[in-house]
Order: C-alpha cells, then sequence, then structure tokens
C-alpha cells in the first residue's frame, strides 16, 4: 500500500487545488477568530477537514494520514508538551511558596519612574518569564503588575503585549523552535542561529519604540541612556544565546542580563524628571507601597530559575545530549556512563503502515519514526530543576504534587490543541497539501522573501501560538523557499520572527490581557491599540528578509 505525492489533485488547476488545500487553515481562521470556537474543538475539526481532503481530495490510502496524524500527536507529548508543562509547573512553585512576591519586589523596587518601570517589567521581566512558561503568563502577569503600580489598564495591557514581541520566538525554552525542528527536518540549532540574526535587530528597537507608544518621543529621549542599556544588553545576550548555546536559554538569559543590567545602571544614573502618567498625582504615585526584601531572601527566589539556566546550559552541551539519548561515542567516562541510561530512557520505532508507504516528489520513501527521548529533553532538565526546587523552596512532596496536577489540569485544553495542531500539520505535510500550498505561493518569485514572514504572522494570529505556527507553515515555507531560490533556513527563522509579531494581536493574548487587567468587553479596544504596531514591526521582518535574501545574505549561516 503505497502513496505517491501528487500536489496538484486537480489536474491543471493549482490554485483550485490551493485553494481546497488551504481550507483547513481557513477553517481554523473562521472557527477560531469569528465563530469564537473553542481553540482545542477548532484544531480538532481543523484536523478531521485535513484528514477527509487528504482522502476524498488527495485520494490517499485512509490509514496513511491517520497514522501520520498519530506520529505528530506523539511528537507534540514529547518534546512539546513535556516542555510547556514543567515550564508552567516551575513558575507555579515560585507562586505558591510565596516566592514570586519577592521576585516581584525585587524588580518594582528600583525605579518609581513610569517609564523605567515598564522597561523592567513588561520588557525583561516579561521575557523572563515568557522563556520560562509563556502561554500568556507573562503578558497576564506583567499587565496585572502594571496596573497594580498605577497605569492605565488599557496601556498596561497594549505595553505589555507589544514588548512580548521581542522574547516570543525562544518562548518556553525554545519550544517554537524544537516544534519547528521536526517537521523540517533542520537542525534547531541552524534555525536558532537564523532567528538569532533577525531577532535581535527588532529586540534592541522595542524599548524605544515601547516607551514612544507610552510617552512620546520627547519623554522617550530623556531616558535614552536606559533604553541603550536594556536594549543593548538584551539583543547581543539573545544573539550569543541563540548562535552558541542553542533555542532553550535566549529569553531567560537575555531576560536576567538586561534585567540586572538595567538595575545596577539605574543605582548610578536617573532621569532628569520623573514620569508619571497624566490622570496621577506625583505625590500619590510617591505612596506606593514597597516591600524590601534582603540579599539572601531574594536569592532565594530566584534560585529555582537560576537552578533551571544550569541545566538548560548542560543539557544543551551537544555531547552531553548525546549521552542523555543513548548515542555518545566519545572516552569521557563520565558521558558513558549516562550513555546506556540515556539509551534506556529513548525509543525510537517505525510508524506501523506509514514508514515508507508514502512516496516524495523526488520518488523516495519517506521514512516516519515515533521518536520519544524522555532524558535528553530540555523539559526533563526544566522537571529536575522543579524537584530540586521542592528542597530549595523546602515544599512538602503533598504540595508539590497538588501543584503538579493543578498545571496539568489547567493545561490540558491548551495541550490538546498542540496536539491536534501537530497532527494536523504531520497530514498537511504527508499528503502534500503543504507543498500545494507552496506551489502556489512560489508564484510570487522574486518578491516570497519579502512575504514569508508574513506566513508567520497569519500564523500566530490565528493559533494565538508562535510554536502552533511554526508547525503549521515551517514545511510550507522550507519547499516555498526552495523553488525560488531563496536560503530555506532564512524562510523556516523569518516564519518565527515574522510570527512573534502577530502575537500582540492574537485573540488568545488580548483576551488573556482584558481579562488581567479587567478590560473584559473591552478586547475591540484594545486590538485597535495593538494593530498598528503589529502591521509596522511585521514590516521591519518582512524588509529585513528580503534584504538577508539578497544584498545582506553574508548574515545567513
Amino acid at each position: 500500500m503505497e502513496y505517491v505525492q501528487n500536489f496538484i489533485p486537480l489536474k491543471g488547476h493549482l490554485f483550485l487545488s490551493a485553494l481546497i488545500a488551504a481550507f483547513p487553515i481557513l477553517f481554523f481562521f473562521w472557527a477560531l477568530a469569528i465563530k469564537k470556537m473553542a481553540a482545542h474543538l477548532a484544531s480538532l475539526g481543523t484536523l478531521v477537514i485535513a484528514l477527509l481532503i487528504s482522502v476524498i481530495v488527495y485520494r490517499m490510502p485512509a490509514v496513511l494520514p491517520v497514522m501520520s496524524a498519530s506520529q505528530g500527536i506523539v511528537y507534540g507529548i514529547l518534546p512539546i508538551a513535556w516542555i510547556i508543562i514543567n515550564s508552567v509547573f516551575l513558575y507555579k512553585l515560585t507562586v505558591k511558596t510565596g516566592q514570586f512576591d519577592v521576585i516581584r519586589n525585587s524588580v518594582v523596587s528600583i525605579t518609581e519612574d513610569r517609564r523605567l518601570q515598564a522597561l523592567l517589567i513588561a520588557f525583561s521581566f516579561g521575557a523572563f518569564l515568557e522563556g520560562c512558561a509563556g502561554f500568556g503568563a507573562p503578558v497576564a502577569i506583567t499587565a496585572a503588575l502594571l496596573v497594580g503600580l498605577g497605569f492605565n489598564p488599557l496601556y498596561a495591557a497594549g505595553i505589555c503585549l507589544l514588548a512580548n514581541t521581542a522574547p516570543v520566538a525562544f518562548g518556553a525554552i525554545g519550544s517554537p523552535v524544537i516544534a519547528m525542528a521536526g517537521p523540517t527536518g533542520v537542525s534547531a540549532l541552524e534555525i536558532s542561529k537564523m532567528i538569532g540574526r533577525q531577532l535581535p535587530l527588532i529586540s534592541m528597537f522595542i524599548p524605544l519604540y515601547l516607551i514612544i507608544v507610552m510617552a512620546g518621543f520627547k519623554k522617550a529621549m530623556e531616558v535614552l541612556p536606559a533604553l541603550i542599556v536594556s536594549g543593548l544588553s538584551f539583543a547581543l545576550t539573545q544573539f550569543f544565546a541563540s548562535n552558541f548555546l542553542g533555542p532553550e536559554l535566549p529569553d531567560v538569559l537575555s531576560a536576567l542580563v538586561s534585567l540586572v543590567v538595567l538595575a545596577v545602571f539605574l543605582k548610578f544614573w536617573k532621569p532628569k524628571d520623573i514620569f508619571y502618567f497624566e490622570h496621577e498625582e506625583a505625590a500619590t504615585a510617591l505612596e506606593t507601597p514597597h516591600v524590601s526584601n534582603t540579599g539572601g531572601q531574594i536569592a532565594k527566589a530566584w534560585s529555582p530559575f537560576i537552578v533551571l539556566t544550569v541545566l538548560i546550559t548542560i543539557w544543551g552541551i551537544p555531547q552531553i545530549k548525546l549521552a542523555l539519548t543513548g548515542q555518545y561515542a566519545g572516552a569521557n567516562p563520565v558521558l558513558k556512563a549516562l550513555n546506556p541510561i540515556g539509551g534506556a530512557a529513548s525509543f525510537s520505532g517505525n510508524v506501523p503502515f506509514l514508514n515508507n508507504h508514502i512516496i516524495n516528489g523526488a520518488h523516495t520513501p519517506i521514512a516516519a519514526m515515533y521518536k520519544l527521548d524522555l532524558l535528553g529533553t530540555a523539559g526533563t532538565a526544566i522537571f529536575i530543576a522543579a524537584i530540586v526546587t521542592k528542597f530549595l523552596l523546602k515544599i512538602s512532596w503533598k504540595a508539590w504534587f497538588a501543584a503538579f496536577f493543578e498545571t496539568l489540569k489547567e493545561l490540558k485544553f491548551p495541550i490538546l490543541t498542540i496536539l491536534f495542531i501537530v497532527g494536523f500539520a504531520y497530514v498537511m505535510n504527508a499528503s502534500g497539501m503543504i507543498t500545494t500550498l507552496a506551489l502556489a505561493l512560489a508564484k510570487t518569485a522574486a518578491l516570497f522573501p519579502f512575504f514569508s514572514p508574513v506566513l508567520g504572522w497569519l500564523g500566530v494570529f490565528i493559533t494565538g501560538s508562535d510554536t502552533s505556527s511554526n508547525v503549521l507553515f515551517g514545511t510550507l515555507q522550507q519547499v516555498s523557499a526552495q523553488s525560488v531560490g531563496m536560503n530555506p533556513l532564512l524562510a523556516i527563522a523569518a516564519n518565527s520572527s515574522g510570527g512573534v509579531t502577530g502575537k500582540m494581536i492574537s485573540p488568545q493574548s488580548i483576551a488573556v490581557a482584558c481579562a488581567a487587567t479587567g478590560l473584559i468587553g473591552r478586547e475591540a479596544q484594545l486590538l485597535r491599540f495593538t494593530v498598528k504596531h503589529s502591521l509596522f514591526l511585521l514590516f521591519i521582518i518582512c524588509l529585513l528578509t528580503f534584504l538577508q535574501s539578497n544584498i545582506l545574505s553574508w548574515m545567513v549561516p
């Protein structure tokens, strides 16, 4: 039982074939953005429609797309879902023990200036939360915090959504990049390197843009030294971490570096005038209570994330990663000892009825395997950090397990959404639907590098997740780029970089921000606030990608 991929099922009608291939995506957009269907139900419907089209239009034997979906769902469980579950779990432990309040106080007690508070909380602290947890937590927490400090709720929500642009591509310990590595077959490190040669340019600009939006150009110039310190320290760290450490740590390290560097800088430099919003009285603002914590208390509160950073760094070392997956062939005795343990925790097996049963356009059978590397995934490093945190913060095992199962309960629908979306992406890929869309998109020819990031932007707008967008469109970008002579790695990275600009207008993000700031029912108003900034930043990414594909090709690794 074999299936030879047919990229134009309606002979001689490429664009009609592409329209049919795009139908599951259009349904997902309609169900989520217009019908306001629950994300897990919309994604399930999308998967079912893709299965039907693959059988009815593309004439695949039914067992093939079903097994392909199962392959995607397994990949969605490990490593993607495992990373997300443990990221949120670790964050929840700090909240449950009250240490998160200490972390918050250590940030907000540094300055009274609203502009600098926005930099510390919305930009740096939000990026840190995005790197560790993602999935709405950064915007919800930072927006609520700013409102508590006296920010106008609409501005607090809008500013936090805008600030969240910089870290999204490497959120939840690199989940978006790791997710795209699977269906595209491109190394996560290579994707990370390319994103790290695009996004830092935006990250460096975001602090300035953020304060201009918040207070105007003149007021932004008054704190220009702080903006340079914040943006430059973040961008440089993001570049080096993404290019030399991989996709797991750029957010966490960039956020910590920019947070610490700016905090130290503010010990020696203060703006001439303290900025407050027009609706505030300076005297009232100065009465904002702050809790002072000792250095030991602050170090204890941050210790779970320090442990996380150390473990993720260790897990990212290539030789250790090989040992943890049972593939190490060197002479190091410690790694050799880890190798059999890693091999026991790693499982690979052919996907029944699917492996080598699909023939691609090059007339080559496509291998299909279930791959589960439990010990080698970054999610396990985070889980170990959570175990260490139990002892550092002196949490009882009962409370520890209660927090873990509470996390599972809270994330059940987001996890289902991811599983269905990844399964859908694998069906699109196996059937050839993605290639059909790519052939139609390739008709843009020389302009494709400019429009490439738009796909990522659209995907994040629809799904609310750079991870889901990368899974949806990663292979499409790859195939389209190859057909027009663009570097496929650049197109894959552009999908993620373009996607970060769609996060601030995603219905899910808007809903989270409104809920956190008491703006329920004013979602349309917040969307109007963010949409122009989303389009402006998207244009910058599109222009940069076009230049990197032509004039600045030396920037591509």
